[in-house]
């Protein structure tokens, strides 16, 4: 099975100032982070990606590492040093309320490989040890006037936020058809008791319904350390039948998820998933969505 990897990361805590890299220990939302606090470079990527049996990794796709870096572009232009074929594409940051956003995105720019923004949005108002942020993103003029500027530089957004924000989401992506937007981590349904699942399923209904919306399975070990496919049906389940298999892509999350799982683990569950599907259905998941959505080109090799 042909596969890409449409979220991943990459990072040398020593070469850009990592603030969460270099605090050892420190707890983040997704847990204890003291075995990835070192270096996770492509032949680490590509080490763990072997460890899946029967796929054949043709490309993946970096998102940021850190909304704190001093200068984000310098993390793109450091992948760009790497001189390496992974990863294919970059999803760098950029605050988006920032008055210097259009010098932002040019510098990202300079890289070919450029193609999004993620900035992390997720909060929770009586979970703050699950918050990414402490404002409302959503709600400032600045962020939306900024958000407005992708379009003009043909980029996508990688939203990451919570069940609880994604019907104030709906309206304002409503309002920016023409942005592809993809969400990252399934939509983050931390909360998989039956009334935290229910309040998820309301708000990816709700988004669904517009058309540049896009999903990535990825994520699942950041709220449930014991994730297999089993126990995560009722969420992908619930993402096929309202987005359809054409607006899915897979993801690794690694190094993060590997806290939990192994990369061969994440791929088994995956091909569990996919295998009633029809052939062209799981090529969508597989590959071809995330290579439409990032703009990939898939005639280089990827190694």
């Amino acid at each position: 099975m042909k596969l890409i990897d449409a979220h991943h990361h990459l990072w040398e805590p020593q070469a850009l100032p990592y603030g969460w890299l270099r605090q050892l220990g420190k707890s983040k939302p997704f847990g204890d982070p003291t075995a990835i606090q070192k270096n996770y470079l492509p032949k680490d990527y590509l080490d763990n990606a072997g460890e899946a049996e029967d796929v054949e990794l043709i490309s993946s796709v970096h998102v940021q590492a850190d909304g704190a870096l001093p200068d984000p572009v310098a993390e793109t232009l450091w992948l760009e040093d790497l001189n390496s074929t992974i990863p294919s594409a970059i999803v760098g940051f950029a605050d988006l309320a920032s008055p210097d956003l259009p010098k932002l995105l040019e510098g990202h720019a300079q890289s070919s490989r450029f193609r999004g923004v993620r900035q992390i949005i997720g909060k929770l108002a009586d979970r703050k040890d699950l918050s990414f942020t402490s404002e409302d993103l959503l709600e400032k003029s600045a962020w939306q006037n900024g958000f407005s500027l992708l379009k003009e530089f043909n980029l996508s957004f990688d939203m990451q936020l919570y069940p609880e924000q994604m019907e104030g989401a709906a309206k304002f992506l409503g309002k920016h058809p023409e942005t592809k937007v993809v969400l990252d981590h399934a939509g983050c349904p931390y909360d998989q008791t039956d009334q935290g699942l229910e309040r998820w399923r309301a708000g990816v209904e709700k988004l669904s319904q517009l058309e540049n919306v896009h999903v990535k399975l990825s994520g699942f070990g950041m709220y449930n350390k014991d994730w297999d496919a089993e126990n995560t049906e009722r969420i992908f389940q619930k993402l096929y039948v309202t987005f359809g298999a054409d607006r899915l892509m897979w993801g690794s999350n690694f190094p993060v998820d590997r806290l939990m799982q192994s990369y061969g683990h994440c791929v088994k569950q995956l091909q569990t998933w996919l295998a009633s599907l029809s052939k062209d259905e799981q090529e969508d998941i597989a590959w071809r969505s995330a290579a439409k959505f990032y703009r990939l080109d898939l005639g280089k090799s990827h190694g």
